[in-house]
């Protein structure tokens, strides 16, 4: 040691301090575009397939968003979570394609041209069709282009150049392939159900096209006048009444349906006035027509209806003057059996005498009908709705086509013929004109425009739709169905004629072990692993609850419903010479080959071209998406390879996941997937849904811009995704700050091992306590990153790496062995092994970043490894050093950082009072000794550590040395130098 301080010495030029051009500042928003232009001229992608060829292969088939705009936070969200399974599944060595792909057909992009006709005040029907599906094309392929470079952006990494499109002429030949499957094998009948119909974009929709909105509608009581009881003739005469929230589907009735097991009775309506009001109560002619009715409800306990039914009726007819309305003298109760064989008149029966309307309405039962709402009565419309058609159908009832495409009447309707819209609030308000014409014929009882409740929405118009039966294609999910032809021949009083049922042969059971495709698909939901586990319970009751498929649509984009149905029979035509003609066609020319084909030639000499019609119908977009699997995975890795892993948003449970499931169970007889993992949405910062009208959308775009894309994909594996997460301002900031933490990590570990090599590296056997402990808990981390990515919960993933970089290395392990880094000799052990352990860490922690912050793991790897042709994203998961199999040491070790957490929390004080600015200067005593005096000493950072009954801090008396700034005995004057420090400079 030195007795005396040389003060004119300046020992900085003695001290090994870190060393690195890596910056602190990490300038993403600058970096990453550079960092992406040399990923492509690399060819990383292309050379990780050639490096991984042979390897077990592990498929994430993407699913295809919308080529319809920029890209927003939700598609962030989706394609950084597909890149980090993509690269964490590299990183454990498997060959990881990712092929990217987009759904191009459909109604999304076919609106924006009808939007950009309706702006020039041009008429979509007036433009050839060939004319607008070449523009529906182009505009695709812009947003195509336009939307993977902002994928791109976000660092995902997969086959860029051969993505897959849905409107590529081998993918509609597949699609259509797949759809002749179905025929084939009996799968398809075309029948004229109620569906969802949009009558703005005037075509069916599938349930994953609809959302729901809260509205306020049009509630109406309307009174049918029973003409006929056989088990209650004292009912004749009398009114049924029924509750509707669809005034317009009175147009259309034809039964009513009545509960077996609901008790009902007549009450009698009377008009009462007010004492003292001397007004002529019956001025109003249909207000007199309602005096002294019998009606027929149902009752409810307390008589909720009847008086539910009093306060409706004078919503609508008010007090008029002194006016109330009441029930008098209750009549009779009837049994829902009583009920059976009841005839009702419609209210435009004497109106429209010798029409529709004239036909008497049965009653019918339903075991749908209860007392939850309206009268116990509910009047059935088979056109507008599931359980009118499915009820009238068994008791032979057909739909009557009364409301077109547009939502209006049509013109041959005797009752408002040519009218409409239906969906417009005017129209069927209480003082439109269905009501007044009711109100006038003496059927409206009440009405009001105050019922508030949820209704389905389309996606794209907005606009409310309503359910409709037309002619449409179905996939049956329970075996045999009826199929119907599309006649709509009129029988002369208004009613179409009765679809006719198909001549073909019916397939009661169309897969080979006899289960129908919905057996097969629960079945395929049960094989299938799905994440969360709860998922699984969403998809199964969607799919145990759902209708046939409708995979018919009325539009122009899209892939052609490829049949040619017999004139005559109504049967189409299932030869599979000719559906190969068929595809062969679509593979020269797309879909477009069928809308301009040489049909006779496609038949050929077998058929008269004049017995068939070819149908033009295009197929539901989810079809499409849901045949990716053929043309993506099956014909890139071979017939009958599945994907791993779908990986989609929760709406995906009635989307896609569900139509690739029914697409590949109705041709394969199986699910096309491994495993399904479900994440939330993306939400603000307060937790609410983003919209353009409450100006708190998150563009991500913006954020990559400011902050970098690492950030973004950092947030997504820091969030809980399977449910809902969110993002804003004070989220990201948060998320920066991790960042930071990271990369100040490695920025330490660049500077650490500034000239380190092979020479410098000490043998795990011969390495200090401190060493190994560290090892072992990178042992342990190892552990928990691997299960974490082989269940895809990167959350549990990054919190682990995160907190490990954060609590063991940066406030443990790095600021204890910094003074033997900065001082100690480089030849001394005990530093060739703290830098060993830090060249182990470094390997290993810019691997299991890679995933996650893939700009920045490249930055950090190109920092060390500078190389023309490297990238960390060759790199596999880290080969770690065999340690000794003792827990002692993690054990003891364990006890040593809790006793430090206590000593530097008892330290604390003083430093806040300034008695003790260091903690090396303090001196301490502790009542357990778990290492040796001076190695606590150099653990805990202080000058001195001894053994008494408590713990104490006191400021020690040691001098200060000039070079390690550490309080020792050996130096007798501040500045001075200790033993080691001048063995060092020496």
């Amino acid at each position: 040691m030195t007795d005396t301080p040389d003060t004119a010495r300046d020992y900085r030029d003695t001290v090994f301090l870190p060393k690195t051009d890596f910056p602190m500042k990490a300038g993403l928003a600058a970096k990453e575009p550079a960092i992406l232009e040399r990923w492509a001229r690399l060819g990383v992608y292309d050379a990780l397939r050639e490096q991984r060829a042979g390897r077990e292969r592990f498929i994430l088939h993407d699913g295809p968003p919308y080529a319809n705009g920029d890209i927003h936070m939700g598609h962030a969200m989706n394609k950084i979570l597909k890149d980090i399974v993509v690269r964490s599944q590299s990183l454990m060595g498997k060959d990881a394609p990712y092929v990217p792909g987009w759904d191009c057909h459909g109604l999304p992009i076919e609106w924006k041209i009808e939007e950009a006709y309706r702006s020039k005040k041009l008429n979509k029907d007036e433009v050839p069709a060939a004319e607008f599906r070449a523009e529906c094309r182009a505009y695709a392929a812009k947003w195509v282009a336009v939307q993977r470079a902002q994928f791109e952006r976000l660092g995902v990494m997969g086959d860029w150049d051969d993505p897959y499109l849905t409107m590529n002429f081998d993918s509609e030949a597949t699609i259509v392939g797949e759809l002749l499957k179905f025929a084939e094998s009996g799968q398809l009948y075309r029948g004229a159900k109620p569906v969802m119909w949009s009558p703005v974009e005037k075509t069916a929709l599938a349930e994953a096209e609809v959302e729901y909105e809260d509205i306020v509608s049009t509630q109406i009581d309307v009174a049918f006048e029973i003409t006929d009881a056989p088990n209650a003739p004292e009912l004749i005469g009398a009114h049924a009444v029924i509750w509707t929230t669809t005034p317009w589907t009175i147009p259309v009735n034809q039964a009513l349906a009545y509960g077996t097991k609901i008790t009902y009775r007549t009450y009698t309506i009377g008009v009462s006035v007010n004492a003292g009001v001397g007004t002529d109560v019956f001025a109003d002619a249909a207000l007199k027509q309602l005096d002294g009715r019998k009606i027929l409800i149902a009752e409810s306990h307390s008589d909720v209806l009847k008086s539910e039914l009093e306060a409706r009726m004078r919503a609508l007819w008010g007090n008029n003057g002194g006016i109330r309305l009441m029930t008098l003298d209750d009549d009779k109760a009837y049994s829902g059996r009583q009920l059976e064989g009841v005839l009702a008149r419609h209210p435009m029966a004497d109106r429209y005498p010798n029409t529709f309307f004239a036909k008497p309405r049965p009653f019918l039962p339903g075991e749908f009908v209860t007392t939850d709402a309206g009268t116990g009565l509910v009047h059935m419309a088979p056109d507008h709705g599931e359980d009118d058609f499915a009820l009238c159908k068994e008791h032979g009832i057909d739909p009557v086509f009364a409301v077109d495409g547009a939502g209006m009447y049509r013109a041959d309707w005797a009752w408002l013929g040519g009218q409409g819209s239906v969906i417009n609030k005017k129209f069927v308000a209480s003082d439109g004109p269905i009501c007044s014409d009711l109100r006038a014929a003496g059927a409206l009882l009440a009405a009001s425009d105050d019922f508030a409740h949820s209704y389905p929405h389309s996606w794209r118009s907005k606009a409310k739709i309503i359910f409709r039966a037309t002619p449409q294609w179905f996939i049956p999910m329970d075996g045999a169905q009826t199929r119907f032809s599309t006649s709509l021949e009129t029988n002369g009083i208004g009613n179409a004629a009765s679809p006719q049922p198909f001549a073909s042969s019916e397939v009661e059971k169309p897969f080979s072990n006899g289960a129908t495709l919905r057996e097969t698909a629960l079945d395929a939901i049960e094989r299938t692993r799905w994440i969360p586990v709860r998922s699984q319970n969403r998809i199964r009751s969607m799919v145990e609850g759902r209708p046939d498929w409708v995979i018919s649509r009325q539009r122009a984009w899209g892939v052609p419903i490829a049949l040619y149905v017999h004139r005559q029979t109504g049967e189409y035509l299932a030869d599979p010479a000719v559906n190969a003609r068929i595809v062969e066609a679509f593979q020269a020319g797309g879909a477009d080959a069928w809308f301009g084909a040489d049909h006779a030639a496609l038949l050929g000499a077998d058929y008269d071209l004049a017995d068939y019609e070819p149908i033009n119908d295009i197929l539901d977009v989810w079809f499409d998406s849901g045949s990716t699997h053929v043309f993506t995975v099956e014909k890139r890795y071979g017939e009958g390879v599945r994907a791993n892993l779908y990986l989609e948003g929760s709406d995906q449970h009635r989307g896609w996941f569900q139509s690739s499931l029914l697409e590949s169970c109705g041709t394969r007889g199986r699910a096309p997937y491994d495993a399904v993992l479900t994440h939330g949405f993306a939400l603000d910062g307060k937790g609410k849904k983003m919209s353009k009208s409450l100006g708190n959308v998150v563009d991500p775009l913006k954020v990559i811009g400011e902050s970098g894309a690492d950030i973004l994909r950092l947030w997504v594996a820091q969030t809980d995704y399977f449910d809902d997460v969110r993002v804003g301002k004070e989220v990201l900031a948060g998320t920066g700050d991790t960042y930071r933490k990271l990369r100040n990590t490695f920025r330490y570990l660049l500077g650490a091992l500034d000239g380190f090599d092979d020479a410098e590296k000490v043998a795990v056997g011969d390495m200090p306590e401190l060493e190994l402990y560290i090892l072992h808990k990178l042992g342990t981390l190892d552990v928990e990153l691997r299960a974490a990515a082989e269940a895809y919960e990167f959350n549990r993933y990054t919190r682990a790496l995160t907190d490990f970089a954060n609590d063991d290395l940066s406030a443990f392990f790095f600021d204890i062995r910094k003074d033997s880094l900065y001082c100690d000799a480089a030849t001394d052990p005990k530093r060739r092994a703290y830098r060993t352990v830090l060249d182990i860490l470094f390997h290993a922690l810019v691997r299991y970043a890679a995933p996650i912050i893939a700009f920045t793991a490249e930055e950090v790897w190109q920092a060390r490894y500078p190389s023309e042709d490297g990238s960390v994203h060759f790199l596999e998961w880290p080969e770690l050093p065999a340690l000794p199999g003792d827990d002692a040491i993690s054990t003891n070790w364990a006890d040593v950082r809790a006793l430090r957490t206590t000593v530097t929390e008892a330290i604390e004080p003083y430093r806040r009072e300034k008695t003790i600015r260091s903690s090396n200067e303090a001196a301490v005593t502790v009542p357990d000794m778990p290492l040796d005096e001076a190695a606590l000493a150099e653990v805990f950072i202080v000058a001195r550590v001894t053994q008494d009954d408590a713990l104490t801090v006191t400021r020690t008396d040691y001098a200060k040395c000039g070079r390690c700034w550490r309080h020792l005995p050996e130096v007798a004057v501040d500045g001075a130098l200790c033993d080691r420090c001048a063995s060092v400079v020496a």
